[in-house]
């Protein structure tokens, strides 16, 4: 049986702990291409709860990767998310790091 492993030099990069969460990492790809959205869009998008989606942007506010605006339009609630520049460098980097995963050197022991 062949064992995998990684060489003693290369090591498994962390991913963005926030960003591993598929709805937050989906609110974030969407707010990475448009200057702001509402929420209502982002539920849209992101295909989740009212609920859901609340909770994945307070925790994604919190940590400082977006920004939320809520204000009044027409005597209605409107909440609109933007992203920051912690969130884009968090962003980034969860991705850079995930692209070593796909370039790891692994050798074969026998």
């Amino acid at each position: 049986l062949a064992l995998a492993f990684i060489s003693k030099n290369q090591m498994f990069k962390p991913l963005d702990k926030i960003l591993i969460n598929p709805k937050r990492l989906m609110i974030v790809s969407i707010l990475m291409k448009v200057e702001n959205c509402d929420f209502n869009f982002l539920k849209q998008l992101t295909q989740t709860t009212q609920g859901n989606l609340s909770i994945q942007l307070k925790k994604l506010n919190e940590c400082g990767y977006i920004s939320i605006n809520k204000s009044f339009e027409k005597n209605y609630p409107k909440t609109n998310c933007k992203i920051t520049k912690v969130g884009f460098k968090a962003f980034k980097n969860h991705f850079e790091n995930l692209k070593e995963y796909q370039n790891l050197n692994l050798k074969q022991k026998s």
